[in-house]
């Protein structure tokens, strides 16, 4: 990996969306795809992708239909988030769990076989 260790808060927003495109051109060309191909399969024109990958910006949507396309979208982990529950309500919720099961006949009592 030539790029592992980029220092993303010290480049400009230009730099950044260069790297994008670099990144993505590169993706393209070791699945052997054409920016035809890639276009057609993300439901863009082949100019949007061009635009990318030579670090221009494209729109958001763009950006997810091209990782779509290129089997891509698992980066987008990062952006996912979990509920956290504070200990209190935790404890809270804890407290409210069921501990045993009795058993409702319909109102009938009936004598236990014991």
């Amino acid at each position: 990996m030539v790029n592992a260790n980029i220092e993303w808060v010290a480049m400009s927003d230009k730099a950044i969306i260069a790297a994008i495109g670099e990144y993505l051109k590169q993706q393209r060309l070791s699945k052997n795809k054409t920016q035809a191909q890639i276009a057609v399969d993300a439901g863009i024109n082949r100019w949007t992708l061009s635009n990318i990958e030579n670090g221009k910006a494209v729109t958001l949507a763009s950006l997810v239909q091209i990782l779509r396309a290129l089997d891509l979208l698992n980066i987008l982990d990062i952006f996912r988030t979990e509920k956290r529950i504070s200990p209190i309500e935790l404890a809270k919720s804890e407290k409210q769990k069921r501990q045993r099961a009795r058993n409702i006949n319909n109102g009938n009592k009936t004598k236990s076989e014991w």
